[in-house]
């Protein structure tokens, strides 16, 4: 992701966040929950209490207290039982009254999807700056695929509360019981909840976060909007991601269901334009995590699988896949520490059921006009 390493040094208010959470979308990979949620709480917050300092990563002195805030569940629940405001600023007080810590920044655990956005409804409640940064540079569906825990940053104690006013603390030995755990509260909490976790000091967010992700949302947003007049916003999001397009079609089947809290299935594209005669298999666990082109891999997690309407440029998420829908695919390539033996064990495809390695796309992966229409 070279364009996320520039941060914005500003003060983000309601008319920042349409474009963050336009952005945010894309990064969300197909899930990561319904951005436009996470945007009016933000902007109902901010206009109760003011815009939010964003604050850049290299800056953040080492004995800062950091904690991440985030939305959790599946985002075909989160689109019809939407969160109360009041969510994330208990969710955080909870963790907070049991750790006996005082705050001095927050962030976002995850750049895409809704959790872009959650955030900003906590810093502007409390009057806390927010970190330009986030824990995977993406949307992953699990709580341990993060890169603190790469850095052996404990997921727990975290907090957890509903809607309905039940809350909870967490304690587990590691990231993946902590991920078994909160999933099987989620779940008796109705398949959403709100969580804060992964408490690190200012050193410890330096080196796990990934930094500049809210910058690149707004970034992305704001490149939408420009190249809607050029006709074709997602050749220019694949150019700003250091991205490859990978193919562009018509959705012709989509098999979806919730299970374990998870959104799981399936779409099939058949080609268009220059990809006539090619489909393309998109297998999804809330996020993309495969792109297989006419029987042959061509993009595979850690790496961004993104759905672009093809006309507006705007996001596709999988809750949203609908028969008819043309959409044009790319793939982007993900923060370079995924790829590392420790990260491909959290987050890699074997993780996720499939037997192969990592597969990168490339332009070499996407046959030219001439070989696709010999």
């Amino acid at each position: 992701m070279p364009e996320a390493a520039t941060s914005l040094r500003t003060r983000v208010g309601v008319a920042d966040l349409a474009d963050i959470g336009r952005g945010a979308a894309v990064l969300g990979t197909g899930g990561g929950g319904d951005p436009h949620i996470g945007g009016l709480l933000a902007g109902a917050a901010m206009r109760a209490h003011g815009p939010v300092d964003l604050a850049p990563l290299e800056d953040l002195p080492d004995d800062a207290v950091v904690l991440p805030v985030a939305m959790m569940g599946a985002p075909t629940v989160m689109v019809e039982k939407l969160p109360s405001a009041d969510q994330v600023g208990r969710a955080i007080r909870v963790l907070t009254d049991h750790l006996g810590l005082e705050v001095t920044h927050l962030a976002c655990i995850e750049a895409g999807g809704v959790n872009s956005l959650i955030p900003f409804v906590g810093a502007a409640e409390l009057g806390l700056p927010l970190l330009d940064a986030d824990g995977m540079g993406r949307a992953f569906p699990e709580l341990q695929m993060v890169l603190p825990t790469v850095y052996g940053i404990r997921g727990t104690p975290m907090s957890i509360v509903d809607e309905k006013g039940n809350s909870g603390v967490l304690d587990t030995v590691d990231n993946r019981w902590a991920e078994r755990f909160a999933r099987s509260v989620t779940i008796d909490m109705g398949c959403s909840a709100m969580i804060s976790n992964y408490w690190m000091t200012g050193a410890q967010a330096r080196r796990a976060l990934v930094p500049g992700t809210l910058s690149l949302a707004a970034r992305i947003g704001r490149t939408l909007t420009a190249a809607r007049t050029s006709g074709d916003p997602a050749g220019a999001v694949a150019d700003l991601l250091g991205g490859t397009v990978l193919f562009t079609g018509k959705v012709t089947d989509v098999a979806r269901r919730t299970t374990t809290g998870f959104a799981r299935g399936e779409a099939r594209l058949d080609g268009t334009g220059t990809d006539a005669g090619s489909e393309l298999l998109l297998e999804f666990q809330n996020e993309f995590l495969v792109a297989v082109r006419d029987g042959r891999t061509v993009s595979t997690v850690p790496d961004l699988i993104c759905a672009l309407d093809t006309q507006t440029g705007e996001a596709v998420r999988t809750e949203g896949l609908r028969f008819g829908h043309r959409i044009t695919v790319l793939a982007a390539p993900c923060d370079e520490r995924w790829h590392s033996p420790a990260g491909l064990a959290l987050a890699g495809p074997r993780v996720f059921g499939y037997e192969s390695d990592p597969v990168r796309a490339t332009p070499h992966d996407v046959p030219t006009p001439t070989e696709a229409h010999p």
